[in-house]
């Protein structure tokens, strides 16, 4: 990799979200961003050694996949973020000196990782699409079940309550295991973090199934 670039990246990342409003009214939410865009340009990083690409590229594409939450968001600020981020990464690319293509394909990269839709031109390239890939794949992480059970209250809420939200988080991840990487080695690491979220899921299920009472008693005391 070449660490001039990576560093220089970094510092445009942070000093980005260090002038954003909102982030700096909310240090949590700004701690929580960094730390994402690095575990994601972690994980381009890993799909670029897997796949040959440029790793250089890709994780600088990855740290600014999200730069744009420097913004406030609008009425659809969330659903533009990555056509944001990728108008604002473009200046910073340009001092980089990386060719006029690459640039390209890094911007479309960025713009797409939302909701696979760019405002200029590009191709949906194993590249690009990686992007998105490795910001997905941080959603399917041991860091998430922990966030997301904390934001859900799931220790206050009574037994039903969780064996409910756990049965719907279930039947969403058994959904979500047929869904298209843009490279072999993304799909790998979706498996491997898709079986690793089930796997936990499934424990708890059972955990919270054996909560009320001697679990098989009541069909016994049927058959009784």
């Amino acid at each position: 990799m070449n660490l001039e670039m990576i560093a220089r990246t970094e510092a445009f990342l942070r000093r980005m979200l260090d002038g954003g409003r909102y982030l700096n009214e909310n240090p949590a939410a700004k701690a929580y961003r960094l730390e994402h865009s690095y575990r994601v340009a972690n994980l381009g990083r890993e799909i670029a050694r897997r796949e040959g690409f440029d790793e250089t590229e890709l994780v600088i594409a990855c740290l600014l996949h999200d730069v744009s939450y420097c913004e406030d968001f609008g009425e659809n600020g969330w659903r533009e973020h990555g056509r944001r981020a990728a108008a604002i990464a473009r200046p910073f690319l340009e001092t980089l000196g990386l060719p006029a293509e690459r640039i390209d394909e890094v911007c479309y990269g960025i713009a797409i990782h939302v909701d696979d839709e760019a405002d200029f031109p590009g191709r949906r390239t194993p590249f690009a699409l990686s992007v998105g890939d490795a910001d997905n794949l941080d959603r399917i992480d041991a860091y998430r079940i922990h966030e997301t059970l904390c934001q859900e209250g799931f220790l206050e809420k009574p037994l039903p309550e969780k064996q409910a939200f756990v049965k719907r988080r279930l039947s969403r991840l058994r959904e979500l295991a047929e869904l298209p990487m843009g490279t072999q080695a993304a799909q790998a690491l979706w498996k491997e973090r898709l079986d690793f979220y089930l796997s936990f899921y499934e424990k708890l299920d059972a955990q919270l199934n054996s909560s009320a009472g001697i679990v098989g008693t009541t069909e016994i005391q049927r058959k009784h």
